[in-house]
């Protein structure tokens, strides 16, 4: 087994191969990104002497930009790891690595691979990659509308022609209408799939769960190889990270904000309205109120408590239970 690091951006592919471990040398090249880009590196993997079925291949998550040559590696059954990019950020940062251009990218995400080992990465199904998709879209579109809308409140308190009014009112008509049609699509998506239908009810039985989180974390939750709800909690950054360092350094703890961060706004709203309805995240939230602990805090617990039913609720194919734990009072 060797390792590849490869830093990937919109047009081209920098590749780094170790080849004898971090402190062996180093072979780089320059590929083009696009749908032959898993070939050309596994043609010049061999022009290296080297056997591709072999490597082991570490890439970045970055945005949609990896996947051709992720899918591609995956289906030519080369070993690849999608690695979240904040680690490997604090990976380099551990090296003594500051630097940052496409070639020390992928040397260290090669060293990343050699030292770290982490697990293979496997393409989620294609049913969850659509439903990805139309999410992706829908968001696009709801931006799109909201900043036409706030144009036209703009513009409305102003002398503004007329012609420019119209034409932003029948632009954002226009959003709207293609709003609802794409998410009838994603309804209708999801009724045809039996296995995403079942898991959404089982999603939207947690009160603070609507059909927005539930389209959102099914995504997340089906389309990643997560073991334990900590892994599902860490993705979406609504973990705490603690400030301390000695006897002096005493910093208030602050959620991650690593990963998505739409979805974090997502779950946001849906931990006030859990504060609300749900047993488990209210008594939680008040748990860490009585501690001491400050008000956002709080509520990021009650984000991440969420997740965590989230991620319980699919793993076990069970529904809900608002009273599962909770001692009569």
């Amino acid at each position: 087994m060797y390792y590849v690091g490869i830093d990937v951006s919109k047009r081209s592919v920098d590749v780094c191969l170790l080849t004898d471990g971090i402190k062996g040398k180093r072979k780089t090249k320059s590929l083009p990104n696009g749908l032959n880009s898993a070939q050309a590196l596994a043609q010049w993997l061999t022009v290296q002497k080297r056997d591709p079925s072999q490597a082991h291949i570490i890439l970045e998550a970055t945005g949609i930009y990896h996947e051709h040559l992720a899918y591609g590696l995956h289906q030519a059954g080369i070993l690849v790891s999608v690695i979240n990019p904040h680690r490997v950020r604090e990976f380099a940062k551990g090296m003594g690595i500051f630097t940052k251009t496409d070639r020390v990218d992928a040397y260290v995400l090669a060293s990343y691979g050699c030292l770290k080992q982490p697990e293979s990465w496997t393409p989620p199904a294609q049913e969850i990659r659509k439903l990805k998709a139309l999410l992706q879209h829908r968001d696009s579109l709801l931006s799109d509308k909201q900043r036409t809308g706030n144009r036209l409140d703009t513009l409305k308190s102003t002398a503004a022609p007329k012609e420019v009014v119209e034409s932003l009112d029948s632009i954002e008509l226009n959003l709207k209408e293609e709003l609802a049609r794409i998410e009838r699509l994603i309804a209708e998506h999801i009724d045809k799939h039996p296995g995403l239908k079942n898991d959404l009810k089982l999603l939207k039985s947690i009160d603070g769960v609507g059909e927005q989180i539930g389209w959102n974390m099914l995504t997340i939750i089906r389309g990643n190889n997560f073991k334990r709800a900590e892994q599902v909690a860490a993705y979406l950054g609504v973990i705490p990270v603690e400030c301390r360092s000695g006897t002096s350094v005493r910093g208030r703890a602050k959620l991650s904000k690593i990963g998505p961060s739409a979805i974090r706004a997502k779950l946001y709203m849906g931990a006030i309205t859990a504060l609300r309805h749900n047993s488990h995240v209210k008594a939680h939230y008040e748990r860490l109120l009585l501690k001491g602990k400050a008000k956002m805090l709080a509520v990021g617990a009650a984000m991440r408590k969420l997740v965590h039913l989230c991620y319980g609720v699919l793993h076990t194919q069970q529904p809900y239970d608002k009273n599962y734990g909770m001692v009569a009072g």
